[in-house]
This record gives structure tokens, C-alpha cells and sequence, in this order.
């Protein structure tokens, strides 16, 4: 085909995105919106979104497989908590069987996207890579436009302007962009930060290192947690994967929605609970009052898991230890605090969070102008208002980010079926009165408080209120009344196809 045939492509969905996210988005298309053209476009050269990019010492998932696998298609693997390599490898299984990979272009960068409200249709530009390198810019049409990108910037992670790291004598890595040939086998590591990488990376480095230190300024939350779910294990001996699966996940559900509810109405509570267990695992009530017991109140960020607590288990081996300070300097020998104390250090490694990007870099523009994101309203996690035909898919940020992303999917599909019973081309959401601005996710986390400005805001009332309950959301999300707060466009009032 050639390139002036492909530029002119048409599709009646675009999904942005082949990680979790676009494999669940194909699945849904397929069965619940059946008939609808669609590709997904893929930036990297494979399938696994973040599964794929992330390849640092012990990647896993922080969330239960039965929850943040798809509801469709029953997690069978022996562990809840679920190594990288494992979802990498369901993920992609997935693609396979439902034939979702048939749909999926590698090396399709999205740079642009152009509403024309005159015809009814998105103008996508892709910036494609060759085997060879070289790179071709394409264009593409379509009537609705779905990121399933997420919300982090594949490019670049986040670290600090540390001083005097340029002096530093050893190796400096960021765990998002972990050296394959790494050799840290019987060397010191410093790792600096406490959240979910950094709890996942000192077991993992513990095996090999000669010492791991992680250096922290203020204390996580983290919660041991078994790998493997006992109940799950007998119900899947005795019922079908279905049946089981259904079961497990529902009691997952249930479990996680319990404990946010319980954390936010009873904080104090909730921080006695936690600690309580975490002296369990550590044994050591003083270095949990030192190391353990964090200013904010537990879910206020999310909770780190430690699964089988092999994180407090490589504490009490003795080949690593956590200091809380601050960061004075790097020095020729490694890291110089501000209590005077030199870390001394061979390798060391930067898990001190990742950046935020809305809609993965996409910059809609409408009718020739780039929508102000900071402005909009998010309608129903999903749609934003000011761009018509767009949804974006979030996941939640206090349980698995599959539930609210399959119901999203579910909703694009409702809202695509609405649109042809109707005889509309295009769909905006429209405030119905006015909204008081909420942030578009609450965690006080620094990766989301560094860059949630640049996203669109929820509001304070259903359908505009973002909430982190999935038994509310499935509850009302496929009943939502779709003529309340959707302003159509009848076909017949666009030019479809046409180039005026």
C-alpha cells in the first residue's frame, strides 16, 4: 500500500496504547461494540505498556492479579501478587487468543490529534519507526479517539537535581530504565526513595549485593501480604476457572473497597492497625517508630506491598538496612547526608518516582485549537469536556487500575452504540450547572502533586465526581443517562467524510 493510501486511512476507533489498558479496550470493542473498525497504536516495538518498559530487579505487580487481570479471562498462575515477567506474558497471551494483536501497530507514535467538527472526525498523526530507524510521519482518520496510554511519560522518570553527583565515582541508574547488563553482584547499593520500587528492589538486590541501603527522607506505609491467596487456591481445586474467578475477585473487591472506607473514616485507627502489623513483621518496635511510621495517614498514598514480607525479611538478614535523612551531597564515595553520616556506595539507584503525562503527550486540538486540559471537566473517569469523541482511560489509584479501566472501556462502548442508535456523529460532555473543581486524582503523592496542574479537574457531583470506590462506579456507570449531560451532533449537521 502506499503511503499516500495510508495517510488516508479511516477507522471508527483509534485506542492509543497496547499495554493492560488497549488489550482490555480491544477485548471490549469487540464483544460489546462488534462491527467497529479499530486499530491500536503502539509506540514501542511490543506489546505490555509499562509490563514491558519496566525490567528493573523484581518488577511486580502491587496489586492482586484477580483484580487487576481482566475480569474476561480468569487469572490462573499460582501467585496473587504476580512477578513482571509473568503479567507481561498474560498480557500479551490475551492479545493473542481474543486476536487483539492482529489490531496493534509497533512503532506508531501518536504526536497529534486534529477534531474537525465540519467532518465529524479526529485527524491522527503518527510519527512511524522502521526496523531501520528511519522515521515516517503518517496521517490517519477516525470518529473516536480513545487514549489507553495512561498517565506516565515513558520518556523520562523523575529525579532530582542531587548536588554534586557529578563528582560521584560510581554508577548512577533510574529503575525505569534499568541497564540490562547491570553487574552489582557483591557491591554496596544505596537506593534512594521509599516507595513501591524501592521496596521491591532491596529483596531483589539483597541476593547479590554485598550490602542494599535504602535511604529515605520520610517513612511509606508497607503492608506484608501473602503471595498467594489460600482461599483462591482451594476454590480454583474445586470449581471452574470461571466460577473460582468470579468468586475471588468479588471478595477482592470487596476486601479493598473495606479497607479504604475503613482508613478514610477512622484514620487514627487505621494508623494503629498498620502499625501493629508492621511491628509484626519487623520485630522491632523502635525501628518501626524510626523507619515505619509515616507522617500522612495510611491510603492518604498508596500502600506499599511487600509480599510474603520478603522486604522486612532481607532487613532481619542483616544485608540491608533503611536510613531516614536527608541528602547533604553525592561525594567521590558515595552520598553525604545532612547528620554528617557517608553512604558509601558502588552503585546508586534513583527510585524516587516517575512524572506524569496527561493522555500520554496527546495535545487535542478542536477545530484548529489546542484545548486547555487544566480547564475541563473529566465526565464519568472517562470523557472530557470540550472534546468531543475522546475518552481516556484511568484506573484508580487505591485498588487495581483494571477495574475502573474495563468499565471505562465497557462505557466507550455504550456511548459508541448510543451514537449509532441515535444517528449522532459526535458526543461532548457539557457541565449541566455549575462544578466546584476537584483534583482528578486525590493521593498527596509527589508524582501526582508535581504535575496534576496539568490535567483536567473533576467536580464535586456525579456524573463529574471521580470516585475511588468500584462498587459504586459498577453499580452506575453502565445506567448512566447519556442524554443528561451528552451533547450530541446528528450526523446530517456534519460533513462526514467531506472536506469542508
Amino acid at each position: 500500500m502506499s503511503a499516500t493510501l495510508r495517510a488516508m486511512e479511516h477507522f471508527d476507533v483509534v485506542v492509543v496504547g497496547a499495554g493492560l489498558s488497549g488489550i482490555g479496550a480491544g477485548y471490549r470493542l469487540q464483544t460489546e461494540s462488534p462491527g467497529r473498525s479499530y486499530v491500536i497504536l503502539e509506540a514501542r516495538a511490543a506489546i505490555g505498556g509499562t509490563w514491558d518498559l519496566f525490567r528493573y530487579p523484581g518488577v511486580r505487580s502491587d496489586s492482586d492479579m484477580y483484580t487487576l487481570g481482566y475480569s474476561f479471562r480468569p487469572w490462573r498462575e499460582s501467585k496473587s501478587i504476580a512477578a513482571g515477567d509473568t503479567v507481561l506474558e498474560y498480557i500479551r497471551t490475551t492479545a493473542k487468543r481474543y486476536r487483539i494483536e492482529d489490531k496493534i501497530r509497533f512503532r506508531t507514535k501518536v504526536v497529534a490529534a486534529d477534531w474537525s467538527s465540519a467532518q465529524a472526525r479526529w485527524t491522527v498523526t503518527v510519527e512511524q519507526t522502521c526496523e531501520q530507524g528511519t522515521v515516517e510521519r503518517r496521517t490517519m482518520t477516525c470518529d473516536f479517539l480513545y487514549s489507553c496510554a495512561g498517565y506516565y511519560d515513558y520518556d523520562s522518570g523523575y529525579t532530582p537535581d542531587f548536588p554534586g553527583v557529578e563528582d560521584y565515582r560510581g554508577t548512577v541508574v533510574h529503575p525505569q530504565f534499568w541497564p540490562q547488563d547491570l553487574d552489582y553482584a557483591g557491591k554496596r547499593v544505596v537506593i534512594i526513595g521509599s516507595g513501591a520500587t524501592a521496596v521491591t528492589l532491596v529483596p531483589s538486590l539483597v541476593r547479590q549485593a554485598e550490602h542494599v541501603t535504602m535511604l529515605q527522607r520520610s517513612p511509606s506505609w508497607i503492608a506484608a501480604l501473602p503471595s498467594r491467596d489460600k482461599l483462591a487456591d482451594r476454590l480454583r481445586a474445586v470449581l471452574p476457572p470461571k466460577a473460582a474467578h468470579r468468586i475471588i475477585r468479588a471478595k477482592n473487591i470487596a476486601l479493598t473497597v473495606a479497607v479504604n472506607h475503613f482508613c478514610a473514616r477512622r484514620p487514627e485507627a487505621a494508623r494503629k492497625v498498620f502499625i501493629k502489623l508492621t511491628q509484626r513483621a519487623v520485630k522491632d518496635e523502635a525501628m518501626v517508630r524510626e523507619h515505619f511510621t509515616p507522617s500522612y495517614n495510611p491510603w492518604e498514598q498508596r500502600v506499599c506491598a511487600a509480599p510474603d514480607a520478603d522486604f522486612f525479611r532481607a532487613l532481619r538478614g542483616g544485608k540491608a538496612d533503611v536510613v531516614t535523612d536527608h541528602i547533604e551531597t553525592f561525594v567521590p564515595e558515595g552520598i553525604r547526608l545532612k547528620s554528617g553520616k557517608v553512604l558509601e556506595a558502588d552503585v546508586v539507584v534513583t527510585a524516587t518516582g516517575l512524572r506524569l503525562l496527561a493522555f500520554g503527550g496527546i495535545a487535542p486540538r478542536v477545530d484548529g485549537a489546542e484545548v486547555p486540559l487544566a480547564e475541563q471537566f473529566v465526565w464519568r473517569g472517562a470523557m472530557v469536556s470540550g472534546i468531543p469523541n475522546f475518552a481516556v482511560c484511568i484506573g484508580y489509584t487505591n485498588a487495581s487500575w483494571t477495574l475502573r479501566g474495563d468499565l471505562t472501556s465497557r462505557l466507550v462502548c455504550k456511548v459508541l452504540n448510543y451514537m449509532t442508535e441515535r444517528g449522532y456523529s459526535s458526543v461532548v460532555p457539557v457541565p449541566d450547572g455549575t462544578l466546584r473543581e476537584r483534583p482528578l486524582l486525590t493521593l498527596s503523592s509527589g508524582y501526582i502533586q508535581r504535575s496534576i496542574q496539568d490535567f483536567p479537574r473533576a467536580g464535586h457531583r456525579s456524573p463529574w465526581r471521580v470516585r475511588q470506590n468500584y462498587i459504586l462506579d459498577a453499580t452506575s456507570t453502565m445506567r448512566t443517562d447519556l442524554d443528561r449531560t451528552l451533547r450530541p451532533t446528528r450526523r446530517e449537521e456534519a460533513k462526514v467524510g467531506s472536506d469542508g
